[in-house]
């Protein structure tokens, strides 16, 4: 990390970072007050259980400021922490006008609550006497924190306030419930005062990094891994196209639009949807330089609301294919199918392209699209568990020769771009063959897909995965009993239980009935089955289940897989 980029890096305590009449501002559109009690508990058990040991010292984690003035600073990272330590600090302050108010030591602790306000909060200016905070929230949190909190005022309907402002309020009287009720601390305040003047001030430490902007706050974050860092690439981009707008008008519009927008994306995936948003137009779209690269782009207020319109016009797409359920698909079955495909085998890279498709092919050369992309993805990685980093390259080359009118269709973009990263039919045949696929957790849902599309095919009927009530039998159990030895060696056992040739689906009455049953009576299940490929296995296996026979059904299975999982244009 360049030292150009980092005016100082220091180890603090809170007092000094607090004290010395520094100011530190939250910017007006950085992400509101979230911590709950979880975090809260956190802090309240860090404070007491260091209390008595005066000598021990607590890592709080890293602060990052950009100097404005030797005085002044704005948070780039850390408001969270900052708030919720003005909040104890203000909770202390309530308290000790408690004890005040209950005549215990009233002028004294009348006092210590000044003193502390003065250090901890702010202080009146000498000159024009107003009472100016060390700390000012964004826009949605300040006006409460200052009209209210900072002069412990109780808000008329504490139900009725906005999330993060309930949340200050909440953290508020949390510690002051705290405070007088905790095992240990005297009531003449002297003790309460201490929590805050020398184990809170004292004992807490941060490391300081204070930058010259934002940009460098960045590379600040790509290179620093410590505990503490919490500011997301979402917010380094919120706060930098705020800061393109000036006109409260136009403001007040961004922060609508903005809202609304990750409220369809949702804040932690924002940073991939911008990804393959620029991946529609440039290669290698790193999320390292997501940040670095919207600056370059975005320098006007005019650039930041086209890019906003270009991020609105495809949010809704973004999350609709990573929900299957998600209203666009209601009613449009023949896309859904797909997109729970694409989900189950996790398939991201293609995103670029399906937003290209979807704006400018037909609705129904969209669908033959999505289907494409599903036979794909399950040759390419499900079942040859190929290099997917190979694959992005490949679906921006596709989405932007769609975007300039090259590809006017699937069928060109398959033979122009995508035949590359479809899997051959006699290699995808070889690695069906030794496929084995673990039945636990997530892995199960592709197991039971797998089968139930094999079903459906040899059946000649719809076999739905996720409605279809049959379950997964393993032949050769899972757990089996020791006449299993008898045709599988039990170094044999876990190998063969998880080859696709040994699952087939079974009545879920039927499963629980054979169990870990001896194949003799797992065959009587299967001849009643009403799955076609179950009713086969004893026709191929009359007498007994070998390691051979697994490894020949599941050969038969491949070739079935080869046809049912095929590219239209191929």
């Amino acid at each position: 990390m360049a030292r150009a980029n980092i005016l100082n890096t220091r180890t603090i305590n809170y007092m000094e970072l607090i004290g010395n009449g520094k100011l530190y501002r939250v910017p007006p559109y950085q992400r509101d007050y979230s911590w709950s009690q979880e975090q809260w508990e956190d802090l309240w058990n860090d404070i007491v259980e260091l209390r008595p040991r005066a000598e021990d010292r607590h890592y709080m984690g890293a602060l990052v400021v950009a100097g404005e003035s030797d005085r002044e600073f704005l948070v780039i990272d850390g408001q969270q922490r900052l708030a919720t330590l003005s909040l104890f600090a203000l909770a202390v302050i309530d308290r000790l006008q408690a004890v005040a108010d209950q005549g215990i030591e009233a002028d004294a602790n009348r006092e210590r609550g000044r003193e502390l306000r003065n250090r901890f909060i702010g202080e009146k200016d000498p000159a024009s006497l107003t009472e100016s905070t060390r700390l000012y929230l964004n826009e949605t949190d300040n006006p409460f924190y200052q009209d209210y909190l900072v002069q412990l005022r109780k808000p008329i309907n504490p139900r009725g306030l906005p999330k993060s402002n309930r949340l200050l309020w909440e953290c508020f009287l949390y510690f002051r419930e705290r405070l007088q009720t905790a095992d240990g601390l005297e009531s003449d305040g002297r003790d309460i005062a201490s929590l805050l003047s020398e184990t809170l001030a004292r004992q807490f430490l941060f490391i300081l990094i204070t930058v010259a902007d934002e940009l460098n706050a960045y590379t600040v974050f790509e290179t620093l891994n410590a505990r503490g860092l919490a500011l997301t690439t979402t917010d380094l981009l919120k706060n930098y196209l705020f800061s393109l707008v000036r006109v409260p008008a136009d403001l007040k519009a961004l922060q609508r639009r903005w809202q609304a927008l990750i409220e369809t994306v949702e804040q932690a995936r924002f940073p991939a949807f911008l990804r393959y948003h620029l991946l529609c137009e440039l290669p290698q779209v790193r999320s390292q330089r997501l940040f670095k690269l919207v600056r370059e782009r975005t320098k006007t207020p005019q650039d930041v609301f086209e890019l906003l319109k270009q991020l609105e016009g495809r949010a809704e797409l973004f999350a609709a294919i990573s929900d299957p359920s998600h209203s666009y698909w209601i009613e449009w079955s023949e896309a859904r199918v797909f997109i729970r495909e694409l989900n189950l085998f996790r398939v991201r890279q293609a995103m670029p392209l399906l937003f290209a498709a979807w704006e400018l092919f037909p609705r129904a050369e969209f669908v033959r699209t999505l289907k494409l992309i599903s036979a794909i993805s399950f040759r390419y990685t499900v079942i040859s568990s190929l290099n997917t980093s190979a694959l992005e390259p490949v679906y921006h080359n596709a989405a932007k020769a769609v975007i300039a009118g090259e590809a006017a269709g699937p069928a060109e973009v398959f033979k122009e771009h995508l035949k590359p990263i479809y899997v051959a039919d006699e290699k995808m045949r070889q690695d069906f063959a030794l496929l084995t696929v673990s039945t636990r957790g997530q892995r199960k849902k592709l197991a039971k897909y797998i089968l139930a599309r094999l079903e459906g095919d040899a059946a000649g009927r719809a076999c739905d995965p996720d409605t279809d009530p049959g379950t997964i039998e393993h032949i050769l159990p899972e757990n089996p009993a020791e006449a299993w030895s008898e045709t599988f060696a039990p170094e044999q056992w876990e190998a063969s239980a998880y080859r696709l040739g040994n699952f087939t689906l079974l009545e879920a009455a039927a499963n629980r009935t054979v169990g870990n049953a001896a194949y003799a009576d797992k065959c009587a299940a299967y001849n009643k089955s009403a799955y076609v490929l179950t009713k086969e296995i004893p026709e191929m296996a009359p007498e007994q289940w070998t390691p051979e026979l697994v490894a020949e059904r599941q050969r038969q299975l491949a070739s079935r897989a080869v046809h049912l999982w095929k590219s239209d244009f191929a």
